[in-house]
Formats: structure tokens, sequence, C-alpha cells
């Protein structure tokens, strides 16, 4: 890692985590080696993870936090980790939205950082429970002109669910149930807190869960978009079986163990390609 001098803030702490997670605890001044950054600006991303509750400090470095299935992070908490990742992900799931489909997208950062990616598909119809994702698409739907703002031509038609709001900005509930199971999508993108064989894909909370159902049966194609380190992780409610899953879009980091059993499992595993080149060393 002796190019990461450079890295920004958020690329530099995902890093972290990821040393975190596969580690199960780093010292400090093991970071500052790897990073080639000073041991303040360690310490600094450190307690930032910390207050994200990313991490816990312990004395001279962090370990994982022990999430109970019911704990929901927010979404500035949850959109720090695996960032680069989840970069990736977008852009290999983006492919697979065609022009002038209707497609549906749920909440999650994962879900968010494909929105961005979404934005230059040609006349999509974009279904969507993320407060997050539908700014994605109203932010980019109008473009200035020498006589100002006018709709850019094939810009997305956005609709956003009502219902009411969880931490991580995602609208459920039966106002957002109601929406949901009144209409049909090509495909569905749906992000998760957890994906295992035996509990398929779980979310903390119970609402979000049940709107989930509704989006997993409206389409006619589902796809999960998730980073590695959900692979394995069980949160307090199903909502889908690894069955009723057409493809999951991950990263490079899922060990190949997990890949042989998705693939036993699933139609379509895609695995992103890295885009993080000389910042992995």
């Amino acid at each position: 890692m002796s190019d990461n001098q450079n890295l920004l803030a958020e690329q530099r702490r995902a890093l972290i985590l990821d040393e975190v997670r596969r580690r199960g605890g780093v010292r400090v001044n093991e970071l500052t080696r790897k990073l080639n950054v000073s041991d303040m600006t360690v310490r600094r991303d450190l307690d930032a993870l910390a207050r994200q509750g990313a991490v816990e400090k312990v004395h001279g470095g962090a370990v994982p936090v022990a999430e109970a299935t019911a704990h929901e992070p927010g979404f500035e908490a949850k959109s720090a980790l695996e960032l680069m990742a989840k970069e990736d992900i977008a852009r290999a799931a983006a492919k697979m939205a065609a022009h002038g489909s209707a497609i549906a997208l749920a909440g999650g950062t994962t879900v968010f950082a494909l929105a961005q990616q979404l934005v230059d598909v040609p006349d999509l119809t974009v279904v969507t429970n993320s407060v997050r994702a539908a700014d994605v698409f109203h932010s980019a739907q109008r473009t200035m002109t020498a006589t100002g703002p006018s709709p850019r031509p094939g810009a997305a038609m956005v609709v956003l669910t009502g219902g009411a709001r969880t931490p991580s900005d995602t609208l459920v509930g039966p106002v957002a149930d109601a929406a949901i199971r009144s209409l049909h999508f090509d495909v569905l993108f749906i992000g998760v807190h957890g994906i295992s064989v035996e509990a398929g894909l779980s979310t903390p909370n119970l609402a979000e869960a049940e709107t989930n159902r509704h989006f997993v049966r409206s389409a006619r194609r589902v796809v999960v978009v998730a980073d590695h380190t959900k692979w394995g992780t069980v949160a307090l409610s199903s909502f889908a079986a690894l069955e009723e899953v057409d493809a999951l879009v991950t990263d490079a980091g899922l060990p190949a163990g997990a890949r042989r059993e998705i693939a036993e499992r699933l139609p379509e595993l895609v695995v992103a390609e890295s885009s993080r080149g000389s910042a992995e060393g």
C-alpha cells in the first residue's frame, strides 16, 4: 500500500475497515506502515470509524464491532463501509439495466452507488423507496442551457414510494407496500444487510423486510448488489430465499469457497473487477 498517502480519507478508511474485518483487529503502528501515513492520521481515521459504529477502538488499535441481528446502522455509517467495493459493484450492475426498461431500486448504500451509475441510461422508468437514490435521479433530470435549466433528453422517469422513513433513508410500511404491489418491474436491484444459504436475504428492519418481499414478488428478475462482507451475515428478518434471486453482483473480496457455494445455487454470479489498482499496493 505504498501509494496510499494520496488516498482520500474515505478510501483510506475503507482500506482500514477491510483490514479490521479480515484480520479481526489491527494496530495503529501496523496501519501507519501499510498506508504510509502518520500516526495522527490513522488515529483520526479510527476515531471517525468508531463514531460511525464501524469499529471499536481498543488500546493501540481497533477491532470489529459485534452487531446484534436487530441493529440497523444509519445511512452515513453504512456509506463509509467498503466504499470502493460498492463502486465496483455499481459499475458492473449498471450494465444489467436495459435502455427503456422499468426497474426498481430498493434501499441501501450500494443501491445508492448504483443510482449514480444509472443516470446516463436512457429512458429508464425507476421506482424506488430510497430517498437518496431518488435525489440522485432528480438532480440529473435537468441540464443547464444558455436560457437556464431544461429537462435532459432521455432522463429517467422516477417514482418515489411513500412510507415511513428508516435510519437508512428507506421508505417502508403499508403505503410503500401498496404502491409496489400494483407495479411490475423488468429488474429489481436490491441491497441486503446479510445473505446466506440458510437465511437467504435478510435485514434487521421488520417493516423493510415486508416491503422488500413486495419488491421481489413484483419483479421479473431479481439482482442482489452486495459486497463480500454481507455473505454469511444473518439479520433479524429474512425476506427472500436464495432460490428467488436471479443474480448476485459482488466484489473481488468474496472468497473462493463462497463463490463456489453461490455458483451452485444462483443462476448468475458476477464478480466486479476491482478498480483499486495501486491502492492495494
